[in-house]
C-alpha cells in the first residue's frame, strides 16, 4: 500500500508505525529495519502488509520490501515462532544474513534475536534449512538480491512444485542461469534446470 508516514514509535527490536491512507490512520507493526527504512513522518511509504486475524483481533503488519514479508510468513510457519518472535529476528538479522544462517545451521546466529532461545532456534534452523536457499533469492545469488524474486525464484517454485527439495531447485536454478545469462526466460529456467537436476 502507498501511504504517508504520520507517527512512529520505535524500539529495538520492533515497532509501530502511524500510516495517512487517504484520510484513515492505520496502525503498523514493523521490525526495526522496516521501521528504519520508512524514511521522515510526513514522507510518502510503499509499504507491504500482512493483516493477523483472530478470534479477538486484527493486527496489520509492514514490511519495506516483499521480500521481508515473504521471511516473515517462512518464519511464523515453524512452531512456536509468531508475529513478534519474527519481527525480532527480522529486526535483529538482514535478510542475506538470516538466509546465510539457516544454509549453515548456525542456530547461534538466529538466537542473537530477543526472545529467541537456544531450543527455538535449532527448531527454526532445522525446518527452514531446505528452503532458505528458494526464498528471497538463489542459494545467496545476486540477480534476485533485494528485489522480488522473478524468473529465478518462479523456476525454483516450478522445480519443487514437481517434487524436487528446495534445495535441489535453487542449485540447479542457479546453473541454469549461470548457463543462460541474466535475461533468460522462465520457460528456458526451467528446461535447463529440469536437466541439470536429473543429472
Amino acid at each position: 500500500m502507498i501511504a504517508k508516514l504520520t507517527g512512529r514509535l520505535d524500539s529495538s527490536t520492533a515497532g509501530h508505525a502511524v500510516i495517512d491512507v487517504g484520510g484513515v490512520g492505520y496502525l503498523v507493526e514493523a521490525s526495526a529495519r522496516t521501521l528504519d527504512a520508512l524514511g521522515p513522518v510526513g514522507g510518502d511509504v510503499t509499504i507491504h502488509t500482512e493483516m493477523l486475524v483472530g478470534e479477538d483481533f486484527l493486527r496489520l503488519l509492514g514490511f519495506a520490501k516483499a521480500e521481508e514479508r515473504d521471511w516473515f510468513r517462512l518464519l511464523t510457519s515453524v512452531q512456536g515462532v509468531g508475529a513478534k518472535v519474527a519481527l525480532a529476528i527480522l529486526s535483529a538479522l538482514e535478510i542475506g544474513d538470516l538466509q546465510r544462517a539457516l544454509a549453515s545451521g548456525d542456530s547461534a546466529m538466529i538466537a542473537r534475536a530477543n526472545g529467541v532461545g537456544p531450543k527455538l532456534a535449532q527448531r527454526i534452523t532445522h525446518e527452514l534449512k531446505d528452503k532458505a536457499g528458494a526464498l528471497g533469492g538463489i542459494a545467496g545469488s545476486s540477480p534476485t538480491r533485494g528485489g522480488a524474486p522473478g524468473p529465478l525464484g518462479d523456476a525454483v517454485t516450478a522445480l519443487t512444485g514437481l517434487g524436487f527439495k528446495p534445495g535441489e531447485a535453487s542449485s540447479a536454478v542457479a546453473a541454469a542461469s549461470e548457463e543462460l545469462g541474466a535475461g533468460a526466460s522462465l520457460d528456458a529456467l526451467v528446461r535447463v534446470a529440469l536437466k541439470k537436476a536429473a543429472k
